[in-house]
């Protein structure tokens, strides 16, 4: 389980950055994205799909947190 680093970009764009991997994409999807909850299944631009999960309160960006593969 990675610890993955989340930002958004300067357009506004949720990013998935894996140090070790150096692995950066853009979040296509999250399975849960409220006012109360985030989390679930992360979708990338790149087809790939993480699990995290899902975090209440949602958190603030830029933070870091322990991703598995889904």
């Amino acid at each position: 389980m990675p610890n993955v680093m989340l930002r958004k970009s300067a357009q506004g764009d949720l990013l998935f950055y894996v140090a070790k991997k150096d692995l950066e994409e853009t979040v296509v999807s999250v399975e849960t994205d409220t006012e109360t909850t985030w989390g679930g299944t992360v979708e990338l631009a790149d087809g790939s799909k993480w699990y995290v999960e899902p975090i209440s309160p949602p958190p603030a960006f830029p933070t870091t947190l322990r991703f598995k593969r889904a």
